[in-house]
């Protein structure tokens, strides 16, 4: 079936929007017709060649994503023909070591490992870009007409929901709300920083208030952003200096909780610098590779943690489906983090405006 995509041809250029074959799902696989996917920053990463995942080109960037099921391969029973899904970034086997102990963001299972690199279980592709198989990011692809994917990565929604807000669901919020409960624990009355107030720090926000923290201070180099962490429940905003004086001055001997949302290492530790004795500091932006990392020992040494995420350590079967809901009886804020709505031919556009930071999302929608 032919199929209109957003294809890389070459690292940091335009994506070509081309006419492109995409097959029928195999075995435990799953068609969709995608409705809305929303720009991330891990696809930008990925067409500047920053990606450890992405190295072959042609290549199908898009990942964070709500659709309608068009079709399903043989074996499927999850879900069938016009069921409403978010697509999962991650789709756990439920039969691995990690998912047996509960950590369905580690699946180490074949159907996981071959999609993180772009591919299905047995290794092939199911889109080709004038006949040479093309990869997809993640193993979604959804800056395209439709997505090919395994079945576990598919979770039905409520009709009621609107693909545009749920998409988001997919990656920037289930990773900054993820961070909050599933990761940090974030306790009824404490303290929460959070440093980097773009679309998933924003979403570390609004996890701090459904956690219950008092006290959420929001940081960033651009007041714009930081507009809007007040907007999403933030009680203090602070243009990031000297990160440990600035945060002391607000709460003294330090935050309960501390988020980097930046990935920038340096800035890393000043969070982890600024949580009280017995503080928790969880990094939530992807750092990039090879970076060091230097905190002072003597703060680790007082029972401070340091703790990573992947993803907001999700289980997208349980945590999809409530954060849904949480956004249907309004208690969590879709509508405002969708900065922009743009068809398939506007995407370059849209990245443009993720890479100058003017937008909290930006958001693919297809008729």
């Amino acid at each position: 079936m032919l199929m209109r995509a957003a294809v890389l041809t070459e690292f940091g250029a335009a994506l070509e929007i081309r006419e492109v074959d995409i097959a029928d799902p195999g075995p435990g696989e799953v068609r969709v017709r995608i409705k809305a996917s929303g720009v991330c920053g891990s696809d930008i990463k990925a067409l500047d060649g920053k990606s450890p995942v992405v190295r072959q080109l042609p290549f199908v960037l898009g990942h964070e994503s709500a659709g309608i099921v068009e079709s399903t391969g043989a074996g499927v029973t999850g879900v069938r023909p016009g069921d409403h899904v978010i697509i999962a970034m991650n789709g756990a086997c439920g039969r691995c070591r990690n998912c047996g102990g509960g950590r369905f963001h580690l699946c180490g299972g074949p159907a996981r490992t071959a999609a993180i690199m772009g591919t299905m279980r047995d290794g092939t592709t199911r889109i080709k870009v004038d006949g040479a198989d093309a990869k997809t990011m993640i193993g979604i692809g959804s800056f395209a007409e439709y997505a090919v994917v395994n079945e576990p990565m598919c979770v039905k929604i409520d009709r009621r929901a609107p693909f545009d807000t749920m998409c988001l669901l997919a990656c920037g919020v289930v990773t900054g709300v993820g961070a909050v409960l599933n990761v940090a624990g974030v306790t009824p009355g404490s303290s929460v920083l959070v440093v980097g107030c773009g679309g998933v720090g924003l979403n570390v926000v609004q996890g701090a208030a459904l956690a219950g923290a008092t006290t959420i201070i929001g940081a960033d180099v651009a007041e714009s952003k930081l507009k809007l962490a007040g907007e999403f429940g933030a009680t203090h905003t602070i243009l990031s200096t000297d990160l440990p004086r600035q945060v002391g001055e607000i709460v003294r001997g330090g935050v309960d909780y501390a988020f980097d949302v930046t990935g920038v290492p340096s800035v890393l530790g000043d969070a982890f610098a600024s949580t009280q004795p017995g503080g928790t500091t969880v990094m939530v932006g992807s750092p990039p590779q090879g970076r060091p990392l230097t905190i002072e020992p003597g703060l680790l040494f007082a029972s401070r943690r340091l703790m990573g995420t992947q993803g907001g350590d999700a289980a997208p079967l349980r945590d999809l489906p409530m954060l849904a809901e949480q956004y249907l009886r309004g208690r969590l804020d879709l509508d405002r983090l969708v900065s922009e709505r743009v068809p398939l031919e506007d995407v370059n556009e849209a990245i443009r405006h993720v890479r100058e930071g003017a937008v909290a999302r930006s958001v693919i929608v297809f008729d």
